[in-house]
């Protein structure tokens, strides 16, 4: 006799030789994905599963990144976005307690970094590093 038990988060099945056997009889599910949908939906909605969001929704600061977005794509301000501060501010500094999963720009810190030829830069100039987030909507 075949049974299925769950135990926490996962479901084990178990399956005797005879059913093993038999042919499957039901139909895979299929979802037809909407391959001309990008980032904004017909509707005007965020479409939060967009890969060209590359993960930013998820993680340890999609909330935060989330909401930031929200409010600069439902701006209404004539500088779209000015009045989202807040969110992107709570947003970098979420992302600043994760340097591994959000790294600076490479340019950007090389900008911001002494070059080891130059002997004139300061320690205060090494140890401070500057963050800016720049998000840009076409």
């Amino acid at each position: 006799m075949s049974y299925c038990e769950e135990k926490g988060k996962d479901k084990i099945i178990f399956v005797n030789e005879d059913d093993y056997r038999q042919p499957i009889n039901s139909k895979l599910a299929t979802v037809e994905l909407d391959e001309e949908e990008g980032l904004i939906k017909e509707n005007g909605e965020i479409n939060w599963g967009c890969p060209c969001l590359g993960g930013m929704a998820t993680g340890p600061c999609g909330q935060e990144f989330r909401e930031a977005f929200s409010c600069f794509h439902y701006s209404k301000e004539e500088m779209k976005g000015s009045d989202c501060i807040e969110q992107f501010k709570k947003m970098s500094d979420c992302m600043s307690q994760y340097p591994d999963l959000y790294p600076e720009n490479k340019d950007e810190t090389e900008l911001n970094e002494p070059s080891p030829d130059d002997e004139n830069a300061s320690e205060e100039t090494s140890e401070k590093k500057n963050t800016s987030l720049i998000l840009v909507l076409t």
